[in-house]
C-alpha cells in the first residue's frame, strides 16, 4: 500500500532542502540582493535623524539628501535584480520537480497506476508543482531577510532608546503569537483544496476519455455536476484558505500600528520629559514603519510555507509510489543475449500471481512451453487468466510464486528495457495516441525507415486508409484515435507492434473489432509472421486461432487442457462447448 500520509514539519524541510539545494548559489545571490536592499532601508531612519539634528542647528542637508537618494536607487535596484533571480530559480525548481515527477510517474508499476486515478496524478504534476514556486525561493529568502531586518531594525531601535525598544516587543509578540496560531489552519486549508483540484481533473479525465458515451447517455449534465462538486470544494477550501492568509497578512500592519500607538504615547512623555531628543523619537518611529516590511515577510513567508507544506506533501506521496526494478542480475549482461536473435521461447513453471495478499488468485500452478516460432492460442471463459499471461511476460506485475522464463531465463534476470525491446504487444483496447498516423505507427520503433512503414502499411491493409487521408501518414488521428474506427485504431496498434519487428509477438484480441474480409487478411499475415518469430495469441473468437501450432485451454486460473483445434475438440469438453458455440464443431 502507498504511504498517503502527511509529512511532519521536518520531513518536509528536508524535502524542500532537496528541491533548492541545486539552486543553492542563485539562492544566495538573491538572498544578499534583498540583504543589500534592506540595509539601506536601514540606514534611512538614522540619516533621518541626522538631517532633523542638523537642521535644528542650522547645517546644510544638501550632502544627507544626495546620499538619501543615492540610498534609495541602490536599493531599489538591487532589489530588483535580486527578485528576477530568485523568480527564474523559482520556475526552475518547478521545472526540475516536474520533470522528476514524469520521469518517475512513467515508471510506475502497473498495479499503482490503476490504483490511483490518472487525473489525480496529473495535478501533482501541474497544480501542486506551482506552489513550489512561492514557497522553494520567496519563502526562504524572505524568511532569511526579514529576520535578518527585523533584527537589526531592533538593534537599532534598541541602539536609540531601550525603553520604547521593550513596548514595541510587547505589542510584536503579542500579535504574532495571535498569528502564528494561524498558519496551521492555511496548510489544511490548502491541502485540501489541492485535493479538490485533484478531483476536478479526475472528473474531467473520466469525462473526456468516455466523451462519445457522455453524449450518447445523455449524461452532460450529471457528469458536469460532479465537476462542479468538485469545483465547490476546491471554492470552499480556497476561500478558507484565503481567509486565514488575510488574517494573517493583516497582522503585521496591526501589530506596527499598534506599537506605533505606544511608542507614540511613551516617546511623547519622554520627549516632553527631556529624556530623548525628538528627533530620536522620530527615527525610532521611523524605524517602525519600516519593520512593515520585514514582518510582512516573514508572515508572507510563513504563509507561503504553510501551502507549500501541503504541495510537498502530496508531491511526496507520488515519490514514494513504487517504480518498476531494474535487472536484479549486477554488473554487465552476458554477451550471449546481446547477440541472440530469431524466435524467443516462453515458459511458465507453475506460476502463481494474485494482485495483493488476501485477494483471490488470478493463476494458480499455471504451467505451459512454447517453442520458438508457431502459433500458440490462449482461450478460455473471461477471467480465466489469459490476458494476465501477457502481463507477466512483459512484467506489468511480478509472479507471486513459480518462474516466468524467456529463452529460458526467468524474467526477472532480464533488464526490463531489453526484455521488451524483444516484445511486440497489442492490447486488448488497442490504444491510439493523440498526435499523427506516422507518429502512432513509428512510436515503438523510432528508427523505421519509409520501406518499412509502407510494408507493414500494405501487410496490415492500412494503405488504402493513407491514400484516403488528407495528409496521408501525417494526417492526425485525434485524442485517443477519435478520427479512426475501431478496426483501424486495431490495424494501427498491429502494424506498430509489426514495425517493432519483435521476437515475441503479444497479440490479446487484436482483430475483434474487424470485418470478416480484413479479419482473414490479418489471419494470413500472422500466420505469415508466426514463421520468423513467436507469436502468442489471446482469443474469444476461435476462428482466428483454429489453424494455431497449439492452443492452450484456460480456466478458473488453471491450464485445463494444450491441444490443436483438432485434438481438443475431441479431447476437452469445456473447448469443444466453445467451439460449438461459434459453430466450428457440431455440438456434442
Amino acid at each position: 500500500m502507498t504511504d498517503d500520509r502527511s509529512l511532519s514539519a521536518r520531513e518536509t524541510l528536508t524535502t524542500l532542502c532537496a528541491y533548492v539545494r541545486p539552486h543553492r548559489w542563485a539562492v544566495a545571490l538573491g538572498l544578499l540582493c534583498a540583504l543589500a536592499g534592506a540595509a539601506g532601508g536601514l540606514l534611512q531612519p538614522l540619516a533621518t535623524k541626522a538631517l532633523v539634528d542638523r537642521l535644528a542647528t542650522g547645517e546644510t542637508v544638501a550632502g544627507i539628501l544626495i546620499g538619501l537618494t543615492v540610498l534609495v536607487v541602490l536599493g531599489t535596484a538591487v532589489e530588483a535584480f535580486g527578485a528576477y533571480v530568485l523568480e527564474r530559480t523559482a520556475e526552475s525548481v518547478v521545472l526540475a520537480a516536474r520533470r522528476t515527477l514524469v520521469g518517475r510517474l512513467l515508471r510506475l508499476r502497473i498495479a499503482e497506476w490503476e490504483r490511483i486515478a490518472p487525473g489525480d496524478l496529473m495535478s501533482r504534476v501541474t497544480s501542486d508543482t506551482t506552489l513550489l514556486r512561492a514557497v522553494s525561493t520567496q519563502a526562504v529568502v524572505s524568511a532569511a531577510t526579514g529576520a535578518v531586518a527585523f533584527v537589526a531594525a531592533f538593534v537599532m531601535m534598541a541602539f536609540l532608546d531601550v525603553v520604547l525598544l521593550g513596548v514595541t516587543l510587547g505589542v510584536v509578540v503579542l500579535v504574532g503569537g495571535a498569528a502564528a496560531l494561524v498558519m496551521p489552519r492555511i496548510a489544511q486549508a490548502t491541502e485540501r483544496s489541492q485535493e479538490a483540484v485533484g478531483e476536478i481533473s479526475v472528473a474531467l479525465e473520466r469525462a473526456f476519455g468516455a466523451f462519445r458515451t457522455v453524449k450518447a447517455s445523455g449524461a452532460e449534465e450529471r457528469e458536469t455536476a460532479r465537476v462542479e462538486a468538485a469545483a465547490r470544494r476546491a471554492w470552499r477550501h480556497g476561500v478558507k484558505s484565503a481567509k486565514w492568509e488575510s488574517v494573517a497578512g493583516s497582522t503585521d500592519e496591526l501589530a506596527v500600528q499598534l506599537a506605533f500607538l505606544a511608542v507614540l504615547a511613551v516617546g511623547g512623555a519622554r520627549v516632553a520629559s527631556g529624556e530623548i531628543p525628538v528627533s530620536t523619537l522620530i527615527a525610532f518611529l521611523l524605524y517602525l514603519f519600516y519593520l512593515i516590511e520585514p514582518v510582512s515577510k516573514l508572515v508572507d513567508a510563513m504563509s507561503h510555507y504553510q501551502e507549500g507544506a501541503a504541495a510537498i506533501s502530496r508531491i511526496a506521496q507520488v515519490e514514494r509510489l513504487p517504480t518498476e526494478p531494474p535487472a536484479r542480475r549486477t554488473g554487465a549482461l552476458p554477451r550471449q543475449r546481446a547477440t541472440v536473435s530469431g524466435p524467443a521461447s516462453v515458459r511458465f513453471e507453475d506460476v502463481s500471481f494474485r494482485y495483493r495478499p488476501g485477494l483471490p488468485y488470478i493463476h494458480q500452478q499455471v504451467s505451459f512451453e512454447v517453442p520458438g516460432t508457431g502459433m500458440t492460442a490462449f482461450v478460455g471463459p473471461s477471467g480465466a487468466g489469459k490476458s494476465t499471461v501477457f502481463a507477466l511476460i512483459e512484467r506489468f506485475y511480478e509472479a507471486t510464486g513459480g518462474r516466468v522464463l524467456v529463452d529460458g531465463e526467468d524474467v526477472q534476470d532480464w533488464s526490463l528495457s531489453e526484455l521488451r525491446s524483444a516484445i511486440g504487444y497489442v492490447e486488448q483496447d488497442a490504444p491510439v495516441l493523440a498526435g499523427t498516423l506516422r507518429e502512432n505507427l513509428v512510436f515503438a520503433a523510432p528508427r523505421a525507415t519509409d520501406d518499412d512503414i509502407r510494408d507493414v502499411l500494405s501487410r496490415t491493409r492500412l494503405d488504402t486508409l493513407v491514400e484516403r487521408l488528407p495528409h496521408g501518414l501525417d494526417t492526425p488521428v485525434g485524442h485517443r484515435g477519435s478520427k479512426l474506427s475501431g478496426g483501424e485504431r486495431q490495424r494501427v496498434a498491429i502494424a506498430r507492434a509489426l514495425l517493432r519487428r519483435p521476437r515475441l509477438l503479444l497479440l490479446d484480441e487484436a482483430t475483434s473489432q474487424l470485418d470478416a474480409v480484413n479479419e482473414l487478411a490479418l489471419r494470413d499475415v500472422v500466420a505469415d509472421v508466426a514463421r520468423e518469430t513467436t507469436v502468442l495469441v489471446v482469443a474469444h473468437r476461435l476462428s482466428t486461432v483454429t489453424g494455431a501450432d497449439r492452443i492452450v485451454v484456460m480456466d478458473a486460473g488453471r491450464v485445463r487442457a494444450v491441444g490443436t483445434h483438432e485434438e481438443l475438440a475431441a479431447q476437452d469438453q469445456l473447448y469443444a462447448q466453445l467451439a460449438a458455440t461459434q459453430f466450428l464443431t457440431p455440438t456434442r
